[in-house]
């Protein structure tokens, strides 16, 4: 994975994506500018959660945009996907490496400086910083970063970092200077009127 394909990394949200299909939002997305692509699904079984990645996966691979799948690691095996995001309470780190082999990227959420640390002793391929901010969007998470403890994060960590929670085109330019690889967006594309310009907008901001 090259740090660079975290500059925009859209997490898809079907319930933000104003009943649109999923599949246009991405494409759109990707169309602007999206780097990365993460698919989250908590609702669905796992045979429509295959289903939707295999949709995703033609438009992704003509992009050279990459697909990773939220938390479940059958579902990145089923459809040979980029890559799998796993959070703290998900598969270990050291058993989703072994089924997923060295070429897929995993991505790390960490939510404190302890786990920021931890995660330097593992072979992940980026951390996912998250909360940067509060946000609707999730609600289960830990006090958020703010800049400050972004900044210091993302000095202290030997691996790519991406910023997540309360990313949009007001809080990003802020975010970027802190040295962050890239920002993890969810309802400034899911839910824009323009997901296209939207993502053109937000990989166009100086770092």
């Amino acid at each position: 994975m090259r740090p660079e394909q975290l500059r925009l990394y859209l997490v898809t949200d079907r319930p933000l994506s104003m009943g649109r299909d999923i599949a246009w939002v991405v494409e759109e997305a990707v169309r602007g500018g999206a780097t990365m692509v993460q698919l989250r699904e908590k609702d669905i079984d796992t045979r429509e959660f295959i289903a939707l990645a295999r949709r995703l996966q033609p438009i992704l691979k003509e992009a050279g945009v990459p697909l990773i799948i939220n938390d479940r690691v059958d579902v990145a095996l089923a459809v040979d996907a980029g890559g799998v995001h796993i959070g703290q309470s998900d598969m270990p780190y050291d058993i989703a490496r072994r089924l997923l082999g060295p070429e897929k990227i995993i991505g790390l959420s960490v939510e404190n400086m302890d786990e920021v640390r931890e995660a330097n002793s593992l072979d992940v391929d980026y951390i996912g910083v998250s909360p940067v901010y509060s946000t609707a969007t999730k609600t289960d998470t830990a006090p958020p970063f703010g800049l400050e403890g972004l900044r210091e994060a993302v000095r202290i960590s030997r691996h790519p970092a991406v910023a997540i929670g309360g990313m949009n085109a007001r809080t990003a330019p802020d975010v970027l200077k802190t040295g962050v690889d890239g920002i993890a967006v969810v309802s400034a594309i899911c839910s824009a009127e323009d997901p296209r310009k939207a993502a053109s907008a937000l990989v166009h901001l100086p770092d």
